[in-house]
């Protein structure tokens, strides 16, 4: 229907506003450029000499496109005899991603690698990158996904490079392959009885928190996916240190919450910032009045944390409160750290 009012109600004839709306798809036309498509060896002639190591250097591309909070630290990382492409971690939660990259459609042997290498690094995150994935292969990862335990995630990711004109080529990766994780959560547990209404309620809650980090805080984390459990992990930039949320006895509190597997690096970390303590509480501002110092004697962890009056996450009218509570809280840890030189003066 064409429109023959003006932008200010006034009427205009139909010739005019035919006329006007031609135009604009003319000028449409004239600025619009066609997406073509680059072969990726192009761009990257040797995968071992050329895409991992950009890939290392650029890990956060595929972060962004699982939704994950990715570091990837390694190339060619040893696993027996043999040698896998790119080793990392979630900082959300440290657990192991591995990533096989072929710039060749897949095949049986890179199909091999990746059970080889899942084999010698326990990983959480499989991910496979491709070319063009063939059906056969697309199965299994499928297969893979609908027959291991919830903590296991495959992914196959077809590589695409593409551009405009003359403009540089970009990537343009696609998620073939997917674990459904609300599916594997739920099965888990409905077959092991932990799906509680409780586990149902923590879910909710923080998936009403990611949404809201995502839509005025999009930076502090790339995670979508929320858990069963009664702790969110949020990354500070290593796996060892994490910005943490958790209903615990005492109520629901923000941390800084120091996690190495070396209670000795946690105690280290721990009173570097508390020689800093008088800045840091400066910082905080308001919420210095609720910090507790936590140093967790004769345990490995040590924590930093800002208590609340908020006791638990089956008071579902006040969740808004909750998660306004959390923004602030959550902003004021980082100014905090950020005024004592930032995670990297603690490492």
């Amino acid at each position: 229907m064409v429109n023959t009012r003006g932008t200010g109600g006034e009427k205009r004839s139909k010739a005019e506003a035919e006329h006007a709306d031609a135009g604009s798809v003319r000028v449409t036309d004239s600025l619009l450029g066609h997406l073509e498509a680059v072969d990726p060896k192009s761009v990257w002639p040797h995968e071992a000499h050329d895409f991992t190591p950009w890939l290392l250097a650029n890990y956060q591309v595929l972060g962004d496109l699982l939704e994950m909070d990715l570091e990837l630290k390694k190339a060619e990382h040893p696993v027996g005899d043999f040698s896998l492409d790119l080793f990392g971690h979630d900082l959300s939660d440290d657990s192991v991603v591995i990533v096989e990259n072929q710039l060749t459609p897949s095949d049986h042997a890179h199909l091999g690698q990746i059970m080889t290498y899942a084999g010698g690094t326990n990983p959480t995150t499989i991910v496979w990158i491709t070319a063009g994935f063939r059906p056969e292969h697309r199965a299994a990862l499928d297969w893979l996904n609908e027959h291991t335990d919830p903590n296991t995630r495959f992914f196959g990711i077809k590589i695409e490079v593409v551009k405009i004109g003359d403009s540089l080529p970009a990537p343009n990766f696609k998620v073939v392959v997917q674990p459904n994780d609300w599916e594997k959560r739920v099965k888990a547990a409905t077959n092991t009885g932990e799906l509680t209404e409780r586990g149902q309620q923590y879910w909710g809650f923080w998936e009403k928190f990611l949404n809201r980090i995502a839509s005025e805080h999009s930076d502090w984390t790339q995670a979508k996916l929320p858990q069963p459990d009664s702790w969110y992990d949020l990354p500070t930039g290593t796996s060892d240190v994490v910005y943490s949320t958790a209903f615990t006895r005492q109520g629901l509190r923000v941390q800084l919450y120091f996690r190495s597997r070396d209670g000795e690096i946690n105690q280290a970390r721990f009173q570097k910032l508390h020689a800093q303590k008088a800045k840091f509480e400066d910082a905080l501002g308001e919420s210095a009045k609720f910090v507790h110092w936590d140093q967790k004697p004769g345990k490995r962890a040590a924590a930093v944390y800002i208590s609340s009056d908020f006791a638990s996450v089956t008071d579902v009218d006040k969740w808004p409160a909750m998660i306004d509570w959390l923004i602030v809280q959550h902003t004021r840890l980082r100014r905090a750290l950020e005024a004592i030189g930032g995670i990297k003066s603690l490492l």
